[in-house]
């Protein structure tokens, strides 16, 4: 349940973040009918729709709400297609209706209390009965296979990670679209006068509950992976950013106006990732123009030692004496020459040389 309920926040969170985009909306569609679908089952739930509406409303609403959910777990596919979703779309809601108004039906029709108890112990042989439950496990097998055969089918168009949830979500729907078929056989036996084994009814609610966590574990893998990676980011720059202080300090100290302007000053801007990333971003920014302006300081030192190639340890005992020449008013006796260039063109290299020296400046400090 756990699971579920963050799935479902989640996904409800990313429909408003895109309130018009039609996948998202048909998954956080889903798990929020699959949501209020278990609400109802819950105790508790029967007493108050009979209160309400009447015998059996329980085991209407709460099947209204599964076909609901693989409805729009469908239109997630249908949406995710082709230009002819809307089309699909509108030909499965007819589906969809059909079925909701024979289980409805079933539902008025039946003698008063008999699809009140649990789907194991009702008497199937009830033709109103029967039909309640084979009609909502015949179109939830439909729905849910249809909806794996497509899973199955990006997974093989994917590239991990997206394959990887796609396969689980394959893997969860088809185990529950046979759990649904044996489920529908049961009705069929039970409604001939056949009796089904206690043990295969157990076996078939656990297929439909590992199956169920197995779903939802797809459709939220992406994005669980994605928040994983971009939380490990976060966490990194923040360290480096800190580790980069020393360096940062001394360049602030001796060229005040290298220090860029902040897009927020909110306290929590501290904390959000985008506030983070810009704060990482900005310091790198400084140090560098800083090392520019305080290159010429260490041109023409006693020992010739190539600037290129200095050790961090070297570069920042000049650094040092540099920034004291500066606070005494020398003035700059060279040009400006590059300064801790990193071994390689990306990113990570330039901070891993800055951070080095600033590192080998905490150390002589």
């Amino acid at each position: 349940m756990l699971i579920f309920v963050a799935a479902t926040v989640w996904r409800l969170y990313l429909w408003s973040r895109a309130p018009h985009d039609a996948p998202t909306r048909s998954v956080a569609l889903t798990l929020l009918s699959l949501g209020l679908s278990n609400a109802v089952a819950m105790p508790g739930g029967e007493s108050g729709l009979e209160t309400i509406a009447g015998h059996d409303m329980l085991r209407l609403v709460q099947n209204l709400l599964l076909l609901l959910a693989c409805y729009f777990l469908m239109c997630f596919y249908l949406y995710s297609t082709d230009g002819q979703a809307r089309r699909r779309a509108r030909v499965e809601g007819i589906v969809v209706a059909l079925a909701t108004v024979a289980i409805a039906l079933a539902t008025v029709t039946a003698p008063r209390g008999a699809l009140s108890k649990a789907s194991s112990t009702v008497d199937m042989t009830i033709l109103q009965v029967a039909a309640f439950y084979l009609v909502a496990g015949l179109y939830l097998m439909y729905a849910i296979g249809a909806a794996g055969w497509w899973s199955a089918r990006y997974a093989r168009m994917s590239r991990r990670p997206h394959a990887t949830g796609l396969w689980m979500t394959a893997i969860g729907l088809g185990a529950l679209a046979v759990a649904c078929a044996v489920r529908a056989a049961f009705v069929a036996v039970r409604w001939s006068g056949g009796s089904v084994p206690q043990q295969l009814t157990t076996w078939a609610a656990a297929l439909v509950a590992v199956s169920s966590v197995v779903f939802v574990l797809g459709i939220t893998y992406s994005g669980v992976r994605a928040r994983i990676t971009a939380t490990r980011l976060w966490l990194r720059r923040r360290r480096d950013h800190r580790r980069l202080a020393p360096l940062w300090q001394l360049l602030i100290s001796v060229y005040p106006e290298n220090e860029l302007r902040p897009a927020s000053r909110t306290p929590w801007d501290r904390w959000r990732a985008r506030g983070v990333h810009r704060r990482y971003h900005r310091r790198i920014v400084e140090c560098r123009d800083g090392l520019v302006h305080i290159s010429p300081y260490l041109v023409g030192e006693e020992d010739d030692t190539d600037l290129l190639h200095l050790e961090p340890a070297q570069l920042a005992r000049q650094l040092r004496r540099a920034s004291a020449a500066i606070r005494q008013g020398v003035p700059a006796p060279a040009r400006a020459v590059p300064l801790a260039v990193p071994q390689g063109n990306e990113r990570e290299s330039d901070v891993d040389q800055l951070i080095a020296v600033a590192e080998a400046l905490r150390l002589t400090a």
